[in-house]
């Protein structure tokens, strides 16, 4: 594999040394400082270039055969070759009452060498006579490849590369039992390979088998190679025939549950390691270890996650140690990723203040959060609307898009935002959804990497959609979502059987992890059905790291998928975001799945070691709350779709960067069934569920307690439910069955029965009981009124602000922009509500101080004395904050 040389979208596409020179035609490409790290091959991306070519009708002798004549034998037709000198052929059309007939073929070498067969034979278009076209994995829409280029079967999300003809879809794939589940699919194993352009510059559907110098290829005289492929033709796009394709030859379906724990405990479980010394958070520099890729580094995508977590699950250690650090570290950093090393270049990282880092979204986000008391976080979100911003390695954010125009309408209620918004969200529909893509410049999406970057701006489409039901802009979401689904896998197909994994108590090692010198992991070696072990429903990570990430845990579109398939009446997408999630892990899980099939990231300890003792996957430590985070949001999103809209939360938007966008719930109460002021309160360990199939969301208002109980299997569940006595005080008095069905029985003062329908919902009010509030009520209870301040200060370029947390706390701000080039260490005066006058110092830089304002009324007077490089003492003028 190398390089595919496209301008702005690193790809790796398989190569062969040509078989003659002229048709030597690749590239060399410049690796940049961006593809280092995890996923990132060296032995790809260095390898050398001259003499290769990504054409596989290059790699050797090219001999066109046609059938001379044809037989009909028993519903099937044989067609049959003349003979030639270097090898027998034979080929077989059956299935022909079927929806799309079968072709197998059948070649028998009459010398010994490297053999492939290439069908060709499928109908064939110029580029401007068809409706779009697909070729796994970023050929799509009427993005169309230069030459002819293989993807080689293990990045097939389905085995076919397809034509749409304005009618049907055509094209040519590999059958099932041609793609075996187990070993997993690699490059090394791939034993075909599809294309969509053929050597005429027309786009054609292709298959070829086996590979040209791979698996299978190299045969002996006398031994015969046999492939059996289907001639598709499907009615419908292209996202319709790969919807009926999944289904009818691969199995797609609703098929995971639970198994072995709720998704609940899973999340309490992610919350408990995430407070853990083993998540790897850098409490003196804010931020989670990002040594996978970036030695040295840390990295924040937002402190909305911890925010939110602390929040729904009243937990004061979360906010303290997680989201508050984390808030600082969003208004004061240039960068997602933060090193202290300036020789450091891997990624792009920064080690400046010149926040906020926080995109426009997350600053409305806060504002909404925490009220006008905090008009700073809308003052500076209107500043980032105004101008651009490198957040994430080296690609530049406009400020003022039609999506941040919709977030600040949000904030503060300005029409003039949501006009801006209407106005370039119907212009991106006319020209990116309404129109296929034949380039990836896609001006709207700078920097073509991960696949939302690929596909339109679907998730930001939904968000519009609720703010202003227009049917447009679901239409558009919708669409985007379906291509989406393209990426996901839908085969191979899962065997009805059980599987051996971990074979000799090792579980797998990956290559990148033991290049590093990470140790071998052991589990027990075990059987277990196929369907808990397979990637179908999730994604590759990359366009530039899809060859070695092949499906990745971090799948955020599930939550989204989930509710737009439930406005659009798509199952299709609501089955694709629970084969996303369910019954995958039940702790933090890593990152992929990328070397066999294996049972370790399912374990509950799994991610309870040191970061050298971990080498099944990668671990990226800035993830663990943004995916405890979706797993929140696929709960919220679940009962809100299986009670048609009776259970509704109000949310806000967390945008992370790349995937890590989900919804933010917990500010504000919302519905459920008919009652319309029920707060989101989920507490680690308010219930224990004895049946494990059951998730569930909760709630408090003044009447009771609420809850909901999402059943991920078939059949009817009935458990026992104990409430946890921390939690809530009192006895059980009575239970209310709010929804349609189920049922619910109270067994003792803090314990009932409750019965959920398959794949169905019981909501129910407890009545009797008292919430324990450790946190959430005093963040949204009304504190000391206070001035809103932020100020620039012009000694070290200081920014101070003031961060009102209602009846919780308030607390000040400050940070330098000056950094240790400047100066050696810095200390901060202050006088406090008594006149008392107190000082902070701060020796390493990054120079930031937290001081303590509860109790406090009106503004304090600060300012600063610092150490200069050269052993001077400067001071600053006193400013009140």
């Amino acid at each position: 594999m190398r390089p595919a040389g496209i301008e702005g979208v690193p790809y790796n596409i398989i190569t062969w040394m040509a078989y003659q020179e002229k048709n030597a035609d690749l590239g060399k490409v410049e690796r940049n400082d961006s593809s280092v790290g995890d996923g990132f091959d060296d032995r790809i991306l260095e390898g050398e270039a001259a003499a290769r070519s990504s054409n596989p009708y290059h790699a050797g002798t090219v001999t066109t055969i046609r059938a001379s004549a044809m037989e009909e034998k028993e519903g099937s037709i044989q067609l049959i070759f003349n003979e030639h000198e270097w090898f027998h052929f034979s080929a077989e059309l059956s299935d022909l009452a079927g929806r799309n007939p079968s072709l197998t073929f059948a070649i028998k070498p009459k010398k010994d060498g490297f053999f492939s067969v290439a069908y060709t034979g499928a109908p064939n278009f110029p580029l401007s006579q068809v409706s779009e076209i697909w070729q796994p994995l970023i050929w799509q829409e009427k993005r169309f490849p230069e030459s002819p280029v293989m993807t080689l079967a293990f990045r097939c999300p389905i085995p076919t590369a397809l034509v749409n003809d304005g009618i049907h879809s055509l094209g040519v794939m590999a059958a099932s039992e041609e793609y075996p589940f187990d070993p997993l699919p690699v490059a090394e194993n791939s034993r075909f390979g599809v294309l969509v352009r053929n050597e005429e510059g027309n786009a054609q559907p292709q298959l070829l088998a086996p590979v040209p110098g791979g698996e299978g290829s190299s045969m002996k005289v006398g031994e015969v190679f046999q492939f059996k492929s289907y001639l598709i033709v499907e009615p419908g796009k292209i996202h319709e025939a790969y919807e009926t394709i999944a289904r009818k030859d691969f199995g797609f379906k609703n098929y995971r549950k639970n198994e072995a724990l709720s998704l609940n405990r899973t999340l309490e479980n992610i919350v408990d390691y995430s407070k853990s010394e083993y998540a790897w958070y850098i409490d003196s520099l804010k931020g989670f270890a990002y040594s996978t890729d970036v030695p040295g580094a840390v990295k924040n995508v937002s402190s909305l996650s911890p925010l939110e977590l602390a929040i729904v699950m009243d937990d004061t250690v979360m906010f303290e140690q997680r989201a508050y650090p984390t808030l600082e570290y969003m208004l004061s950093r240039e960068k997602f990723l933060f090193s202290l090393d300036p020789e450091q270049k891997i990624q792009h990282p920064s080690r400046s203040m010149m926040g906020p880092i926080a995109p426009v979204s997350e600053l409305t986000s806060l504002y909404n959060i925490f009220g006008p008391s905090n008009a700073f976080f809308l003052e500076l979100a209107e500043r980032e609307f105004a101008g651009s911003r490198i957040r994430n390695l080296d690609v530049a954010e406009k400020g003022d898009s039609w999506i941040n125009a919709m977030h600040l309408y949000k904030a503060s209620g300005d029409k003039k935002y949501l006009d801006l918004a209407i106005s370039g969200a119907d212009e991106y529909i006319r020209k990116r959804v309404e129109v296929k893509q034949t380039n990836f410049a896609d001006p709207y999406f700078p920097g073509l990497f991960f696949w939302n970057a690929f596909t339109s701006r679907w998730v930001d489409l939904t968000e519009l959609y609720e703010i202003t039901q227009n049917k447009k802009y679901l239409e558009a979401a919708h669409d985007g979502a379906r291509r989406y689904t393209m990426f996901t896998w839908m085969s191979p197909a899962i065997p009805d059987t059980s599987l051996l994994v971990n074979e000799g108590g090792k579980a797998p090692l990956y290559w990148y992890l033991k290049s590093k010198g990470h140790e071998q992991m052991y589990f027990p070696e075990e059987n277990v059905e196929a369907w808990r072990l397979s990637e179908i429903g999730l994604t590759p990570e990359s366009s530039g790291t899809s060859q070695g990430h092949r499906a990745i845990f971090m799948a955020n579109y599930a939550p989204w998928m989930l509710r737009l398939g439930y406005y659009a009446q798509d199952p299709f997408l609501m089955e694709v975001a629970k084969s996303a999630i369910i019954g995958r892990y039940q702790n933090f899980p890593g990152y992929h799945i990328n070397t066999a099939r294996t049972t370790a990231y399912e374990k509950p300890d799994y991610p309870l070691r040191e970061h050298k003792a971990l080498s099944v996957n990668s671990f990226h430590y800035n993830h663990i709350l943004p995916m405890a985070s979706m797993l929140l949001d696929y709960l919220v999103t679940d009962a809100f779709v299986r009670s048609e809209g009776e259970i509704d939360f109000p949310s806000e938007y967390i945008e992370g960067y790349a995937y890590l966008q989900n919804k933010f719930y917990g500010s504000k109460p919302g519905t459920f069934y008919e009652e319309d002021s029920v707060h989101l309160w989920m507490p680690n360990s308010l219930l224990t569920v004895s049946h494990s199939e059951l998730n569930y969301v909760s709630g408090y208002d003044a009447s009771g307690l609420f809850m909901a109980f999402m059943n991920q299997s078939e059949q009817a569940a009935t458990s026992t439910v104990r409430i946890n006595s921390e939690c809530a005080l009192g006895t059980i008095e009575d239970i209310t069955v709010l929804s349609d069905d189920g049922k619910a029985a109270t067994l003792g003062a803090s314990s009932f029965e409750v019965e959920v329908a398959g794949q169905g919902i019981t909501a129910i009010r407890v009545e009797g009981l008292t919430p324990m509030m450790a946190f959430r009520q005093r963040l949204f209870t009304k504190g000391s009124d206070s001035l809103d301040r932020l100020k620039e200060i012009d000694f070290g370029k200081a920014r101070a602000m003031v961060i009102n947390l209602g009846a919780y706390d308030r607390r000040g701000y400050v940070y330098l922009e000056e950094d240790d080039a400047h100066y050696s260490s810095v200390t901060l005066y202050y006088e406090d509500g008594e006149g008392t006058i107190k000082n902070l110092t701060d020796e390493h830089y990054p120079f930031e101080f937290t001081i303590p304002l509860k109790g406090t009324e009106g503004e304090i007077s600060c300012w600063f004395s610092a150490s200069n490089t050269e052993g001077r003492i400067e001071k600053s003028e006193k400013f009140n904050l």
